[in-house]
């Protein structure tokens, strides 16, 4: 055989080697350099995030297989006419490396219910019409009024709202049930979506019963103007990829159960998609128009609302701020010791906790300083290898690491250069 001082194989193997053994070796070479490039990563961040980065924030930085962090900074450059133009930058972003995504799942519900509701309109619903969920098999539970809306009936709006200013559990499961689990998947997956999975309501339910949707009756005046029909998936998942956490785990009955968490036909989502999905709402131009919900310009003004809206702002639903306070869904820059939110200071954003996993996908503008830029990021907090245990470090590593990550993009944002300043007055908004 021919030497090639350019050969991997070569080099690794200078000996000689049957050709069959180099050939095996080369194609065992060849899939592990194909698992490291799908990992993304960007050295210019790791250097912004690790130059004079807190003792905290090193040693998270230095172990990403126990911490399993992703963060993609987006830098947004407007030119002459204001236009948006976007580069990423990743640091450990890996679509293949499993997260829970816990409440992110309630962005990409919420859109395919606007779009859903959009389709209906021959009906004579929107969203703003009373919709009544009745109980339509077991595990079912049953809503015909809200004390919480300003009609005290409950309605698509009223539930969106819920999920992005204060993530509300039972909204997001009553738009599941609208959706539908297969209209929600196959809708998802024909705009692209294909990484993204989901499979159940956050109550406690059997895989079964989360197939299984209610029926729904939309009211106007005391009568009922629409009825959809309890629903039944044929979603064809794809669960062949076992996916274990930890080394135990508490089961639904209390009882610790001393093998790994299976989430296998649990919900599943990739950062990238997230972030892509908020882009399509934020700045739907910039993204293809096959990636898009079908909204109207009024579901845009209020997802834009709702998304940056402080809990001590609304008055339907008027919330407890000692256990709502403003920050409670802003993981960057403000969750962490419930910081204050400058006045001149909005997140845009979606975040989801739980299992030990943190998430927050967010739109920063800063009025003042005429800043603007995307940042998404997640983290995995448990150091006792146990789920299901609600001992996570929460506060003490993952809001931490959020708020300190925040500030190096920020304040890497307040000095660099920009050939055209950003017009942000669309993003002065009127809230409640």
């Amino acid at each position: 055989m021919k030497k090639n001082a350019d050969s991997p194989v070569q080099m690794l193997y200078p000996m000689e080697m049957h050709p069959y053994l180099l050939l095996l070796f080369y194609f065992v070479f060849l899939m592990t350099m194909n698992t490291n490039a799908q990992v993304k990563n960007d050295k210019w961040l790791e250097d912004l995030l690790r130059n004079q980065a807190s003792p905290l924030l090193q040693s998270v930085l230095d172990r990403p297989e126990e911490y399993r962090y992703q963060v993609i900074y987006t830098r947004i450059d407007r030119d002459a006419n204001n236009q948006p133009h976007f580069t990423n930058y990743y640091l450990n972003v890996d679509n293949e490396r499993y997260f829970y995504p816990a409440s992110m799942v309630k962005l990409p519900t919420a859109l395919v219910a606007l779009e859903k509701i959009n389709s209906l309109k021959q009906k004579g619903i929107d969203k703003y019409t009373a919709m009544l969920t009745d109980s339509s098999y077991s595990g079912q539970t049953a809503v015909i009024e809200d004390s919480t809306s300003p009609t005290g009936l409950p309605f698509i709006d009223h539930y969106i709202k819920k999920i992005f200013v204060v993530s509300d559990n039972d909204a997001y499961n009553r738009l599941y049930e609208f959706c539908g689990q297969q209209y929600l998947n196959e809708t998802l997956w024909a705009k692209g979506y294909k990484d993204m999975r989901i499979t159940r309501r956050f109550v406690k339910m059997t895989f079964e019963e989360n197939k299984h949707t209610n029926q729904i009756r939309f009211v106007k005046d005391g009568h009922t103007i629409y009825t959809q029909p309890p629903a039944t998936s044929k979603a064809q998942f794809d669960f062949s990829k076992k996916i274990l956490m930890g080394h135990a785990h508490w089961d639904a009955d209390d009882n610790i159960i001393n093998e790994p968490y299976d989430f296998t036909m649990h919900n599943k989502a990739t950062l990238e998609d997230l972030l892509l999905m908020m882009r399509s709402i934020l700045f739907p131009q910039s993204v293809a128009p096959q990636r898009r919900f079908a909204l109207t310009e009024d579901d845009y003004q209020k997802l834009y609302q709702y998304m940056s809206e402080k809990p001590s702002e609304s008055r339907y639903p008027q919330y407890d701020t000692s256990a709502f306070f403003d920050s409670y869904t802003k993981f960057f820059f403000f969750r962490d010791g419930e910081r204050k939110i400058p006045d001149y200071i909005r997140s845009f954003n979606k975040t989801g906790w739980s299992h030990g996993f943190l998430t927050d996908v967010c739109y920063i503008v800063d009025f003042k300083n005429n800043v603007e830029f995307m940042l998404s990021g997640n983290i995995y907090v448990n150091s006792d290898g146990v789920l299901n245990d609600n001992k996570y470090e929460y506060k003490e590593i993952g809001y931490p690491f959020f708020r300190e990550v925040g500030e190096k993009i920020y304040q890497y944002e307040l000095q660099r250069k920009r050939s055209h300043r950003p017009n942000l007055e669309q993003w002065k908004l009127k809230y409640d």
